[in-house]
């Protein structure tokens, strides 16, 4: 039986993966699921070294995928019956948590380990979300790095931890959104646009997540690309 897949909370992410073909969107919620899992993780206010249980055992959850069938976990039998049939190990999941590991205790965090944590995180999830997309000329590694660093500079209250992910982040999303994105990448571009419209905006603004001109610009890049 098919699993039934873990509802993404974030609604931007959701309206972003209504624009994917009917027969990826199973894959992406997955994909997208499992990243807020993990940043849940972090955001729960629990002292580092129990995060860093939590996400072992996600770590080696996932591994375990590939050499046995999921345990009964709704997010796990998600990814197999969904993602690993693609083409993305368990083992490549796996790795998304070798970002999050590195920004586990924000105090602080050196520039050369950001750059890892949005290689990671970000660019490994959108590559496996382009798999999901047969979407392979698409600037999608820059534009899933840009996205996790702002990400993590809109979660962390940190403010110079956020200044300088944005600043790492704001090369990555200008090239992530020049080009006009294939038709079938236009699921990730929308989160690379909104995410450089957060990298721009000023340091302290809140995000207004499904406001009418968010929504608004997703819609135009689902149209053009751009």
């Amino acid at each position: 039986m098919v699993a039934r897949l873990t509802i993404i909370a974030d609604p931007e992410r959701q309206l972003a993966l209504s624009y994917a073909p009917p027969d990826a969107r199973a894959a992406l919620g997955a994909l997208f699921a499992l990243d807020e899992t993990l940043g849940a993780i972090l955001s729960g206010g629990r002292e580092p070294t129990l995060r860093q249980v939590r996400l072992a055992w996600w770590h080696e959850a996932l591994t375990r995928l590939d050499q046995a069938a999921p345990p009964p976990q709704p997010l796990l039998q998600a990814l197999a019956a969904h993602v690993l049939p693609r083409g993305v190990t368990g083992a490549a999941l796996a790795s998304m948590i070798d970002g999050w590991d590195l920004v586990i205790d924000p105090h602080p965090i050196p520039v050369a380990a950001l750059a890892r944590y949005a290689e990671a995180r970000g660019g490994r999830l959108f590559t496996a979300a382009g798999r999901m997309l047969a979407s392979a000329n698409d600037p999608i590694d820059a534009a899933g790095q840009g996205w996790a660093l702002v990400d993590l500079a809109c979660r962390t209250s940190e403010a110079a931890l956020a200044a300088e992910a944005r600043a790492i982040a704001a090369p990555l999303l200008e090239m992530a959104t020049a080009p006009r994105w294939s038709k079938a990448g236009r699921p990730i571009g929308m989160l690379a646009v909104l995410a450089r419209i957060d990298c721009r905006a000023a340091p302290g603004t809140q995000r207004r997540q499904g406001s009418p001109q968010r929504v608004g610009r997703m819609m135009w890049h689902g149209l053009t690309g751009r």
